[in-house]
């Protein structure tokens, strides 16, 4: 069955929060220690949305199979032309391609709004995001040991970051 990435609707919110919440519960891809509901996920696609910032699903057939968005790497103005991403795949559909998708069309998005830098942060053991990234373009610029915790467990943090093409002026 064909792969659609398209805009998230609130419609959608609660098949993101389901794959967000399996991430949350069960790996350390998001670094909280417990579920999100649908009113917190629904405010996130909304604050998201009129930040102007895409939130997008991959749908195979029916079925929201995978989530992506970025937002501001950090709140001050000289960051303004930096984004981080996030991606999320339903665990049923891992390497399928669904990443790839969701992320290649997230790089699109932010060249296309005139960004000039994406981050991904990514938890060191994660070596399927970081071989997704890598293979995208993106490159390992630091490594911070210990920076989190989750499981009863530190864990390190991998930052990648990828220049977006386009001729950018600060």
């Amino acid at each position: 069955m064909p792969l659609i990435v398209r805009d998230a609707t609130m419609e959608d919110a609660a098949d993101i929060l389901a794959i967000y919440n399996f991430a949350a519960l069960n790996t350390t891809a998001v670094w909280t220690d417990g579920a999100s509901d649908l009113k917190s996920r629904r405010d996130w696609i909304s604050a998201r949305q009129q930040a102007g910032f895409p939130v997008l699903v991959a749908m195979s057939g029916a079925h929201v199979v995978g989530f992506a968005s970025f937002g501001d790497f950090r709140p001050w103005p000289g960051y303004r032309h930096t984004v981080e991403n996030s991606v999320y795949v339903d665990e049923r559909h891992h390497r399928l391609g669904i990443g790839r998708s969701l992320v290649s069309a997230l790089i699109e998005r932010a060249g296309a709004m005139g960004k000039h830098v994406m981050i991904a942060g990514i938890e060191s053991a994660n070596t399927a995001s970081i071989a997704l990234h890598a293979s995208l373009g993106f490159a390992e610029v630091a490594r911070m040991p210990e920076v989190g915790c989750k499981f009863g467990r530190w864990l390190d943090l991998v930052l990648m970051q990828k220049q977006l093409a386009g001729d950018i002026r600060p």
